[in-house]
């Protein structure tokens, strides 16, 4: 099997990719309210924009459309119940 690469499984812990209200205390998750167009929110990726909001995804929450600020070209998606905002106000 010539031409093949077999790559191992890397093992990506569910606490890497879950967003948690300890990493910013007075931020609210994006389901009790959707982010506008350009505002800053925490995914697991780390700070990013949002681009667009979009339709729904399994659990319920809002797809959301995210770019990072280092990689602007990029897009990446990411459900609302996984996304912190900052409360107006």
């Amino acid at each position: 099997m010539s031409g093949l690469i077999h790559a191992k499984k890397s093992k990506i812990g569910r606490e890497t990719l879950t967003v948690t209200s300890e990493q910013q205390p007075d931020w609210i998750a994006a389901t009790e309210r959707t982010p506008v167009i350009g505002e800053r929110v925490l995914c697991a990726e780390g700070f990013a924009q949002l681009a667009r909001v979009l339709g729904k995804t399994g659990d319920g929450s809002r797809l959301l459309e995210l770019v990072l600020p280092d990689r602007p070209k990029q897009p990446f998606f990411a459900a609302a119940s996984n996304v912190l905002i900052a409360p107006t106000g």
